[in-house]
């Protein structure tokens, strides 16, 4: 067996369903697998604008495809995610900036609560369908969650503040460094490289160049 754990880097963001997907597959696997999971909050939007790409609801035939693919997904993952098409119009008429920051915080400050932070934004989001724009919303995802009002109200702070807009940057920046061009970008560091992989269905190729 081997000793030394492959470090596996998951950029998302909660608007991305695929993201969600990814994340909990490994979530389980984490400790099955011989890797170190690190989560990283990144911008979606960043990476979009700078790769030139478009969200894939953009392309009708792809939305029509997306549709049926994450029922799919959900179904076989057992995830609980749910999509209509109301849903393309949501992604693209809300930001999702503020719950990344938000999120960004909480992994400079208490990252024991990024897991569990970042499932409740995408229940929120992908199962209830609700907002989490609003600073209301993120106060209730918050809640569920399992931080305390104090530590709520002292990330709220933190979220405007320069720190936590440039590690949000700088995150979203290594993971085009990377070549990501999407969401979920996987980078498994595996024999003193990176290996990138990207969306939620290549989650069993990562699984074989790292050895599982």
């Amino acid at each position: 067996a081997r000793m030394v754990r492959t470090l596996v880097e998951l950029f998302y963001d909660v608007v991305s369903p695929y993201s969600w997907l990814s994340f909990e597959v490994l979530c389980r696997y984490q400790h099955i697998w011989n890797i170190d999971l690190r989560f990283r909050p990144a911008f979606l939007g960043g990476i979009m604008q700078s790769t030139g790409n478009k969200p894939p609801a953009m392309l009708p035939k792809r939305a029509e495809y997306m549709l049926k693919d994450i029922k799919r997904m959900a179904k076989y993952y057992q995830v609980p995610v749910t999509i209509s098409e109301d849903d393309f119009q949501r992604v693209l008429g809300k930001s999702n900036l503020g719950a990344m920051r938000f999120i960004t915080a909480v992994d400079m400050m208490q990252p024991k609560y990024l897991e569990p932070l970042s499932r409740e934004f995408w229940i929120r989001f992908w199962s209830q369908h609700e907002d989490i724009s609003q600073l209301d919303s993120i106060l209730a995802v918050a809640g569920q969650a399992g931080l305390s009002s104090e530590l709520t109200q002292k990330l709220l702070e933190m979220m405007s503040s320069p720190a936590v807009k440039n590690r949000l940057r700088e995150t979203t920046e290594e993971a085009i460094k990377y070549g990501a061009f999407g969401m979920p970008a996987v980078v498994a560091h595996f024999n003193g490289k990176p290996h990138l992989f990207f969306g939620s269905d290549r989650l069993e190729l990562l699984a074989s160049v790292i050895g599982e």
